[in-house]
């Protein structure tokens, strides 16, 4: 065993500490972690490829648009959070690309570019006729909309290892009861201060 060791490793007061048998191991170990990152890097392009090829539409298709929520300055894009929803529909006018069509927007979407990737579609598959487009939503440029408190439906006590945390039970305007989200309290109250000014602290 002494001399195994003293094969690999140089002794105090020598210049170097690893011997060159094992920085040789080191790099090899390096290139085939890279070589399989490379490799899954690769699959998951595959995989993402062959789902866009396989959304293809048609002009004059009417197509729904996804738009993301947001509350105040930040997404719901935690878990058991708001889930984005769907506009439209909206007719494709062009197909720019591969993955990119030209929707025909309403005036209220004006603001908003009107080329989008498959990946923010959803086919309309019934009259276009019967269907309300906006619902009073605001979309912004990058289509997202901001959802606005309706009223706190319950509220609770999250217990952590250090503190309680105090959560309310919220509906917002776009959506039922049964769509509400559990939030901080001391969130709502930064965000919605009038809310809370005749609540006792």
């Amino acid at each position: 065993m002494y001399y195994d060791l003293k094969e690999r490793f140089w002794w105090y007061g020598e210049k170097q500490v690893f011997g060159p048998d094992i920085i040789q191991d080191a790099e090899q170990q390096l290139r085939i972690v890279q070589e399989n990152l490379r490799v899954a890097q690769s699959r998951q392009r595959s995989y993402a490829d062959v789902r866009s090829r396989d959304l293809s539409f048609k002009v004059d298709d009417h197509m729904y648009l996804k738009v993301s929520p947001m509350r105040g300055i930040r997404r719901f894009n935690m878990k058991g959070k708001l889930a984005p929803r769907y506009i439209g529909p909206f007719k494709i006018l062009k197909k720019k690309g591969e993955v990119t069509y030209r929707l025909e927007l309403p005036p209220s979407l004006s603001g908003v570019h009107d080329v989008f990737h498959v990946s923010q579609l959803k086919k309309c598959l019934r009259v276009p006729e019967e269907q309300a487009p906006l619902e009073g939503l605001e979309v912004q440029k990058d289509l997202t909309y901001t959802e606005h408190l309706l009223k706190i439906l319950d509220t609770s006590e999250r217990n952590t290892r250090n503190k309680k945390i105090k959560m309310c039970r919220v509906q917002w305007s776009h959506h039922t009861e049964a769509e509400a989200t559990w939030e901080r309290e001391d969130e709502l109250k930064a965000a919605y201060p009038a809310l809370f000014a005749n609540k006792p602290i």
